[in-house]
């Protein structure tokens, strides 16, 4: 099976080919300000590299976050319009999830693992996973002080995602992969509604009435 993998859910614009669970093109350009203008030159060329054509595509993976708001629409969107350009299905998956699958995959933990992006607002998003790679908690937003007051109980030995230093733990992968962003994806399975994770409301808000005016 051959899947285009996307990811814009950190300042990180990924692009890769997965062919049966590994990768065989693969770009990534770190421009937070420009996910809109690099996803699309990514992916072609990425497919020229491998000497793929977009209709050769069995799937498309795309990373549903948790991630800002604005970027993370652009990989969403671009991976449903591709999807229904060529009639193939487009999971959508959290983009902690394949993370961690991506460092579980480099070899065995002893512990859990704390995967931690930037969630702007001095937030972060984090999620805790067992040594396998399955989750134990979130994924959640907030500050990174009220995480630490959460770590004693997590029992974690490494940590991973773009906001992984300072918590005082050994760091891994620091953006999705397409490689685990493949390995989290039910390829197999029909793909459920693609929403993205915000986890909180987005900064625009509808303008209120209109307040009269007294004559």
């Amino acid at each position: 099976m051959l899947v285009l993998a996307l990811d814009t859910s950190t300042p990180a614009v990924t692009a890769g080919l997965v062919r049966d669970g590994v990768t065989v093109a693969e770009r990534v350009e770190t421009d937070a300000r420009k996910h809109g203008e690099l996803l699309m030159p990514a992916v072609q060329a990425v497919c020229a590299e491998a000497g793929v054509a977009l209709r050769e595509l069995d799937a498309v993976v795309v990373g549903a976050g948790p991630g800002p708001f604005t970027g993370l629409r652009v990989g969403m969107v671009t991976a449903a319009a591709l999807g229904d350009a060529l009639g193939i299905p487009v999971h959508g998956v959290c983009s902690l999830d394949a993370i961690a699958a991506a460092v579980v995959a480099d070899g065995p933990l002893t512990g859990n693992l704390l995967v931690v992006t930037d969630a702007r607002r001095r937030e972060v998003y984090w999620a805790a996973y067992e040594a396998e790679g399955a989750r134990l908690s979130g994924p959640t937003v907030e500050s990174p002080d009220a995480l630490r007051e959460r770590l004693p109980g997590l029992r974690l030995v490494a940590a991973a995602g773009t906001m992984a230093d300072g918590f005082g733990l050994p760091v891994h992968e620091a953006t999705p992969s397409p490689a685990g962003l493949v390995a989290v994806a039910p390829l197999h399975s029909a793909p459920g509604p693609l929403e993205p994770l915000y986890l909180r409301r987005p900064d625009a808000v509808p303008p209120g009435e209109r307040k009269r005016v007294a004559r």
